[in-house]
């Protein structure tokens, strides 16, 4: 008796699993659903949530239901036409099993099916969402292309969508014929074997339909053909070629046409085959098409190209490679730079650099890629705050001159957090404090950076500002925040300030994320997050907010889907807050006759191969891109702004109408925001890659390849390094210009060379009316200039160099190479490089600047500081002043005050003693500061050593 109730509930157990598993994965979707609907409100884009979620929903019901309606309701017409008397016996069991089946369960078998498929339909039509919307509110270009006279805006936003339709519609047709004959061979109506072979009139006339139909859609395919050969890739001179060229102009256009025509002819056979039930003409009618396009398609144009175009080729793709020049020109924004040939000099004499001279105290020296440990070491304060691995170079205005600073935010790394449980890791350590700059061409006697704006609270020459930042690179986990009014804070602030020393604490008052007051909320988000202490704990309360997706490109990727992001956010103080600025980019990959590049292997370079926070684009090809938005993102509450920068993009346009109110104008940008917008890297790192070929305008030049450039390997990654050279921003005095200009610089070498091809520049101060000009410098055939490579090899081999530099390869400390700079002064072209030196095995040890390498020409000069090095080339005058204090110079005796030219007193030993003593003291008690964390007295007692120092040496008499 107990056996069925055994067997009873093991046979429920199974739905009830099912069940439970249907209902668990639709909580997970509707959470991860509601969630970032909650987000994007949070953030005021609730209009691109709705906008994408409509759209891709409606593209999946409409699009689905018609493939789900295509196929099955011919599915149900072929079983309606079935006969009612069979050509023959059932020719198999099986068969006749599989009739049976669709006899009595024809609905089940025909709504599964269709659903099915409805479903694989509308999966792919949701994802064109973007290709949709780009269609729907396309924008004209104004510009038409040399073949057919259309405006290009109809090959970037009209041709994608028109080709999804057809290869829609033609595979919506063929598997309706599929299925359609599937079911007249089950009911009998078609034989392809015995001696009744054949079909019955209602199934003949009914295939014969759905052929010619597909077989019509695939003539309409044809003409639309000769439309993407503009945007087809081909080869020309054995290299890819984006475009129409000599064969396709001349062939395959008219091939194109003729198949259409030929497609439509044996569409009409097909439909006449529905009255005239017989196969044979349509049959021969098809088998002219696939011959034809094969004749037509390949063996014509391949002649045409193999007898006529290859012994000619020059002559005859001439004007077709002028188009490809002047569209790929146009496409990447370099049709109007500036080329001048440079006859750069390469002898060094006394007083050169003296028309320069503005430009030299400009030089960076503080590399970016290389001094994030000395931020770490002396402004990390504790072990939970961490700097990016490679920093950001800004420009402010110190004491009313513009100054090139390196800058990077303290964030919170809640890794380095002793305590590690939710409480401390979700609702203390929630947050980084402060921005920390130093200038990008000053030191500190011993090689440190020289602060611009440092410790905690910030102090230094940077204008007060909100230095709280809940929002960056770093920080990518979850964070629970605020709390209702009067309530205690217990987020960590500051970890000195407070009573007796104690830490601060502090309750976000931001409007950036998401509430999770409601047990509603909470729920949702403990799923989301699988983190059931969001449900339990007392730390989350009714004034609480949740904040996630917190780093700058995440968040603007989000609020800007239709955008490409820079890679190298970077921070600034921006009207009293700490923002992030992140580049945008639209792009397209069908501007007729561009030359495609993979986005990814143009922006790679040294820096993104270090897999540190600067990061290379996708894996996808584009022939177009504008770097058509700024966004900033705020570091404290997460508030996303897009502001358009270049409102004549017909790509930004389009998207501007697909999303109504999501991109403020360029108007609204602030004049202080304007000053710390740049040019992006990595659109200059793909117009420096086209460049390479694209800077011959010629067609005859152009197909020779004999002035190639190319992007050298960075000399600093070392030898067995493949990663191309990364640009630099550097304030940079370009040859007849009246003054240096911020700008991004880059080089190029003959490919498969070494030696200096070009040299690159774009002005990259947004303020200026020139922002964004394109300027390279050619060098002479006649004369070969050293480039980054041979340049970086002379440097180290030089004797002077290699006995400077011995006991930093010999002893304890070791020497590092920072950024190999490339400058056009003197009428040459000036390399120099920063050297570190950081004491190895010690976990305190930071990377200090020691020298300086500089090489004009053949001639190599090395000194503590870059005048030296100067003096040293320019045969010990090189005309210019940089403006740096001598680390090494001791301060030199001076004439008595009351009694004029005569020598100094004698020495009054005791007191430099007694000096000597308290700096001393001084710099131990600067040294145990800055172990406990207090970076106010570090500095306090550094400039009292300093001053000891001073007076020491002034009572020692030198």
């Amino acid at each position: 008796m107990s056996t069925p109730r055994v067997s009873a509930r093991r046979s429920a157990i199974l739905p009830t699993l099912i069940i439970a598993a249907i209902l668990v994965i639709a909580f997970a979707i509707f959470t991860s659903f509601w969630t970032d609907w909650l987000w994007y409100r949070a953030l005021n884009f609730g209009t691109v949530f709705s906008t994408m979620l409509l759209t891709r929903t409606g593209l999946f019901v409409v699009f689905g239901v018609i493939m789900a309606v295509l196929v099955g309701g011919n599915a149900v017409l072929a079983y309606r036409l079935r006969s009612k008397t069979r050509l023959g016996p059932p020719t198999s069991p099986l068969l006749e099993r599989y009739r049976e089946l669709l006899d009595a369960r024809l609905v089940w078998v025909v709504l599964g099916g269709a659903l099915l498929v409805g479903l694989f339909a509308g999966g792919a039509a949701a994802g064109q969402v973007e290709t949709y919307l780009a269609w729907r509110n396309g924008t004209q270009f104004g510009i038409t292309d040399p073949k057919f006279g259309l405006d290009i805006g109809f090959f970037v936003f009209d041709y994608p969508w028109w080709r999804f339709i057809m290869s829609f519609l033609f595979t919506g047709l063929v598997f309706s014929a599929i299925v359609a004959a599937a079911v007249h061979y089950i009911t009998g109506g078609l034989r392809f074997s015995g001696a009744m072979r054949g079909s019955s009139a209602a199934a003949q006339a009914h295939l014969s339909i759905l052929v010619g139909l597909a077989v019509l859609i695939k003539g309409i395919g044809y003409w639309f053909d000769q439309y993407g050969l503009e945007i087809a890739n081909t080869t020309l001179g054995g290299d890819s070629f984006t475009g129409i060229n000599y064969t396709a102009d001349n062939a395959t256009v008219t091939a194109k046409l003729i198949l259409s025509v030929i497609a439509g002819i044996c569409a009409l056979l097909f439909f006449a085959n529905a009255v005239l039930r017989r196969w044979v003409i349509p049959t021969i009618g098809l088998s002219l098409l696939i011959l034809s396009a094969i004749v037509l398609g390949i063996v014509y144009p391949g002649a045409v190209q193999y007898f006529s175009v290859r012994p000619n080729e020059p002559d005859k793709e001439r004007d077709y490679i002028a188009r490809n020049i002047a569209a790929t020109r146009a496409a990447y924004g370099v049709d109007d730079v500036e080329i001048k040939d440079y006859s750069a000099k390469t002898t060094a004499t006394a007083g050169q650099l003296r028309s320069d001279a503005e430009a030299l105290p400009g030089i960076r020296l503080i590399d970016p890629a290389v001094i994030s440990p000395a931020y770490e070491q002396l402004q990390q304060v504790r072990g939970y705050y961490k700097f990016a691995p490679t920093l950001d170079v800004d420009r402010y205005t110190i004491d009313s001159a513009e100054t090139d600073a390196v800058v990077a935010v303290r964030e919170m790394d809640v890794k380095g957090v002793e305590g590690q449980n939710w409480n401390n890791l979700k609702t203390v350590y929630t947050h980084g404090f402060g921005l920390v700059g130093a200038y990008g061409n000053k030191r500190q006697a011993g090689g440190e950076p020289e602060w611009i704006v440092r410790d905690i609270p910030p102090v230094g020459k940077i204008d007060e500002h909100e230095p709280r930042v809940y929002y960056g690179e770093i920080q990518t986990d979850y964070s629970i925040v605020g709390a209702p009014e009067g309530s205690p804070p217990i987020e960590l602030d500051t970890p000195g300030g407070g009573d007796s020393g104690n830490p601060t604490t502090y309750t976000y008052k931001g409007k950036g994320g998401v509430d999770v007051g409601s047990w509603w909320h909470r729920l949702l988000f403990a799923s989301k997050f699988a983190d059931v202490n969001i449900l339990l704990s007392d730390r989350v309360n009714e004034a609480s907010k949740i904040i996630y997706d917190r780093t700058p490109r995440e968040r603007v990727q989000k609020a800007a889907p239709w955008l490409s992001v820079d890679g190298d956010p970077y921070p600034a103080v921006v009207d009293g807050r700490i923002v992030w600025i992140v580049d945008g980019y639209t792009t397209s990959n069908s501007y007729p006759y561009a030359e495609r590049v993979g986005l990814n292997s143009a922006t790679s370079d040294s820096q993104t191969a270090q897999n540190t926070n600067v990061v290379a684009q996708p894996d996808t090809n584009i022939n177009y891109m504008r770097n058509s938005v700024k966004a900033v993102v705020d570091a404290y509450d997460g508030t996303v702004k897009l502001y358009a920068w270049d409102e004549t993009d017909p790509v930004l346009q389009t998207w501007q109408k697909a999303f109504p109110g999501t991109v403020l104008p360029k108007s609204d940008i602030s004049v202080d925001l304007r000053e710390h917008l740049r040019y992006p890297q990595d659109l200059f790192k793909v117009q420096r890659s086209i460049l390479g070929r694209y800077h011959m305008t010629d067609p005859y030049n152009w197909y020779l390849q004999s002035g190639l450039w190319e992007v050298p390997n960075d000399p600093v990654a070392g030898p067995n390094s493949n990663a191309k050279e990364t640009p630099y921003y550097l304030s940079v005095k370009w040859p007849g210009d009246p003054g240096p200009i911020f700008s991004l610089t880059s080089v190029y070498v003959p490919r498969g060379r070494s030696n200096l091809a070009a040299y690159m520049a774009v002005n990259a101060d947004a303020s200026s009316p020139d922002y964004g000009k394109l300027r390279v410098l050619r060098m002479s055939d006649t004369t070969q200039i050293d480039g980054p490579g041979q340049t970086a090899n002379a440097m180290v081999t030089n004797e002077v160099v290699a006995e400077r530099l011995r006991p930093f390869q010999q002893g304890t400390a070791q020497a590092s190479y920072g950024n190999l700079l490339t400058l056009p002064v003197g009428g040459g072209l000036l390399y120099v490089q920063p050297v570190y030196t950081q004491r190895q095995g010690s976990t305190g040890s930071y990377p200090a600047l020691r020298f300086v390498l500089v090489r004009f020409g053949q001639q190599v000069g090395i000194g503590d500081t870059l005048q030296q090095a100067l003096d040293q080339v320019f045969a010990g005058d090189s005309g210019a002043d940089t403006g740096e204090t001598d680390p090494s110079a001791s301060p030199t005796p001076r004439p008595s005050e009351s009694t004029p030219g005569k020598p100094p007193a004698e020495p009054d030993r005791p007191a430099a003693t007694k000096a000597l003593t308290e700096a001393k003291q001084a710099f131990e008690a600067a040294q145990k500061a800055l172990t406990e964390g207090k970076l106010g007295e570090y500095q306090t007692e550094i400039e009292k050593a300093k001053a000891a120092t001073e007076r020491a040496a002034k009572a020692s008499g030198g």
